[in-house]
């Protein structure tokens, strides 16, 4: 082969391997749109506005809501497991049986959110506002809370959460 056929050739085959990858990624569109399939990818929703979206009883643990309003919102029953909330805005939110251990909750309001019987052990909430949320059954255990913020949600704690048996009190070291 001179040069000339060669360079034809490699050409050639570099169109072959491309049109091979084309068809293979326009099947595999086709199959995702007429199956209702949905790649099974990470989803952010950092510094977007979700006012009143429902995620309820979804598994949320691959994505991240860092800075986003989700103000009453719905999460009843969702899986948040090491999510980040960080700066979230979840105000008037409902998180009913939402697992939200070993989240980032630092920065985040949940001022008048409904956390009854929610899971937040192992929470990382150091900066986190808590005023009027109903917690109720709520599992604080091993959660980074203030001091200051600890002392408020013991003056509302009462219940025993039914997922984990432990007791919202002892959970948060109440007196």
């Amino acid at each position: 082969m001179n040069f000339r056929q060669e360079k034809t050739f490699q050409i050639l085959v570099s169109l072959v391997f491309s049109l091979i990858v084309y068809i293979t990624g326009i099947g595999a569109i086709t199959a995702l749109i007429f199956t209702n399939a949905t790649p099974t990818l990470a989803d952010e929703y950092n510094k977007q506005i979700l006012v009143g979206v429902d995620f309820s009883g979804r598994d949320l643990t691959s994505d991240s809501f860092t800075k986003s309003i989700l103000r009453k919102s719905d999460f009843t029953n969702a899986n948040l497991s090491g999510v980040s909330l960080f700066g979230a805005h979840l105000e008037g939110a409902n998180l009913e049986g939402a697992n939200l251990s070993y989240s980032t909750l630092d920065n985040a309001s949940f001022n008048k959110a409904n956390l009854t019987n929610a899971i937040l052990e192992g929470a990382f909430a150091f900066h986190t506002q808590f005023r009027g949320a109903i917690i109720d059954g709520a599992d604080f255990t091993d959660a980074f809370l203030r001091e200051d913020t600890q002392k408020e949600l013991c003056e509302i704690a009462k219940g025993i959460n039914p997922i984990t048996g432990n007791d919202t009190r002892d959970t948060l070291f109440c007196d």
